[in-house]
């Protein structure tokens, strides 16, 4: 049983899943997103999904990368996932449809994690990255951390504390427990911010779905976390080398000069 949730767990064999979040209809990317989902755009002629994922090359503890997509893009990760088969051969992939067709009525990023959670039963670690998510360095060290620490959030330090209203800001203490979390501060205590990479153990996923169940904000995957560090020990880890968030137009020609 886990001392904190009360969640009665069996022994086996540490297991993750890679839950890639891909819903999100890119409308400030447009037209480039008109007819292409904006993980598959390609980064120095490569699928930017693709770029994701080599950062977790070497993780043993990874099986299986799911994907959970609106209807609009779901064809366009199938085929997609047919070819990232043949470069990551001890993988599974599967791809989601969350049966959105608009901006307007997508599930939201939580949402779409509970629907993925709903339609697998899943009971294996879960890492959570946003699709759109780019790294110059590997992960490996998140995922070692990951496996020790439980609930583990990647870390970002963007270094100035007017650009980090537009992100959400944290605090940690010695031990890197988040002590505070709030989305678009109005006067932030740092310039540390939660960025959309998130390890959630098994046992917490209950937690998830009690969120959800509670009627909470289904979008901005950080409220998940800014809900739960009150609750249970939640971590953060710096993230090592450059990371960009490709929101905007600027950001994605900033990644094609950025990464290999």
């Amino acid at each position: 049983m886990h001392a904190e949730t009360g969640v009665r767990l069996l022994p086996k064999e540490s297991v993750m899943k890679i839950l890639v979040l891909a819903a999100g209809y890119a409308t400030r990317l447009r037209p480039l997103t008109t007819d292409q989902p904006k993980p598959l755009l390609p980064v120095g002629g490569r699928p930017m999904l693709d770029l994701i994922l080599d950062r977790f090359h070497g993780c043993e503890q990874i099986d299986e990368v799911l994907v959970v997509t609106n209807h609009k893009f779901a064809r366009h990760f199938s085929c997609w996932a047919d070819t990232a088969q043949t470069l990551h051969p001890g993988w599974r992939f599967r791809i989601f449809d969350d049966a959105t067709l608009t901006n307007e009525d997508r599930l939201g990023a939580i949402g779409d994690i509970g629907y993925v959670l709903s339609q697998t039963q899943l009971d294996d670690d879960l890492l959570v990255i946003a699709g759109d998510n780019l790294f110059t360095a590997p992960l490996k060290g998140f995922v070692e951390t990951a496996e020790r620490r439980g609930i583990l959030v990647g870390i970002y330090d963007v270094g100035d504390l007017e650009a980090i209203r537009q992100y959400n800001n944290i605090t940690l203490d010695a031990e890197q427990r988040i002590t505070h979390f709030e989305e678009k501060p109005q006067q932030p205590k740092s310039t540390l911010t939660a960025i959309a990479l998130y390890h959630y153990p098994r046992w917490a996923l209950p937690l998830i779905r009690r969120y959800l169940a509670e009627g909470n904000n289904p979008d901005q995957p950080g409220r998940l976390v800014q809900w739960l560090y009150p609750q249970v020990a939640c971590y953060g880890y710096p993230i090592p080398g450059r990371w960009l968030d490709i929101g905007s137009l600027e950001t994605y020609e900033q990644a094609q000069h950025l990464m290999p």
